[in-house]
């Protein structure tokens, strides 16, 4: 049997992990049936590794990871950061402040650099539900005491899209912005994308986009598609990735992955 791709690249929110927070045991066997047919899985997520770690451990997974929008390189198996990127906090400041010169106060949280960075969430921050650990700080200046992988963003009023395309056109070249989930926008290092982390992972792994077949289901996924040989959406994705997406599949509560897996699969067979 010959699986048609080296990698298979799969983000984790929406797509890889229910709304639970679980990976179903059909992805599970699927990903496993992949992978014995000589394909490697890299879990590729906006999340920092501090909030990626337990999934993985969970999962038995023991291969790379992109972590923090592709600012993170981290071995699962080794429980080691390979690489790390992060942001020039002078940089972000002065976006912050053109970003709010156009659309008003943001609230603020940041995620700190490293295998154990905090994430601090600033005053008027919306923190979602669920296992996720977070800092509450009263004084926003403790955000910059220290290296960050990136800012989170909030408008009171402004909807995800509107405040991401707001902040893009305020920022012009300063730093990269985007929207990678419900109530989450992010402030990045200019040029970093799941994109650009993906490849130095696969590169690692003697694999080229060309060997690369990749799930997702938000705009931070955007990049990763155009990198990648094949992007699927999910059901559930944003309008803007399915209008990219080489497919759609079912959503991540009905095992979209494991669909398109579990079909390659079959065809690969003699």
């Amino acid at each position: 049997m010959t699986f048609p791709y080296k990698l298979v690249a799969t983000d984790l929110d929406g797509t890889l992990l229910r709304e639970d927070h679980t990976v179903s045991e059909r992805t599970r066997e699927a990903l496993a049936a992949v992978t014995a047919a000589g394909a490697a899985h890299i879990v590729v997520t906006g999340r920092a590794v501090p909030w990626t770690r337990h999934i993985l451990d969970d999962l038995g997974y023991e291969g790379l990871a992109v972590c923090g929008q592709g600012a993170q390189v981290y071995h699962a198996g080794e429980h080691k950061l390979l690489t790390s990127l992060t942001l020039d906090r002078q940089l972000a400041g002065l976006a912050l402040s053109k970003i709010e010169a156009d659309v008003g106060p943001v609230a603020l949280a940041a995620s700190r650099d490293g295998l154990d960075g905090e994430v601090l969430v600033g005053p008027g921050y919306r923190v979602q539900e669920g296992p996720l650990p977070a800092v509450l700080v009263n004084d926003p200046a403790e955000m910059w005491s220290a290296p960050i992988n990136k800012i989170y963003i909030q408008h009171p009023e402004l909807d995800d899209d509107t405040l991401a395309k707001r902040a893009r056109e305020a920022v012009g070249s300063l730093v990269n912005v985007i929207m990678a989930g419900p109530g989450v926008v992010e402030i990045l290092p200019l040029g970093l994308s799941k994109a650009t982390g993906l490849s130095l992972a696969a590169r690692r792994l003697g694999v080229k986009a060309s060997d690369t077949v990749a799930f997702g289901d938000m705009p931070n996924d955007i990049p990763m598609f155009g990198w990648a040989r094949h992007g699927v959406a999910m059901a559930n994705a944003h309008d803007d990735l399915k209008a990219v997406a080489h497919e759609i599949t079912a959503s991540n509560e009905d095992d979209g992955i494991a669909l398109v897996l579990e079909e390659l699969l079959r065809a690969s067979r003699p």
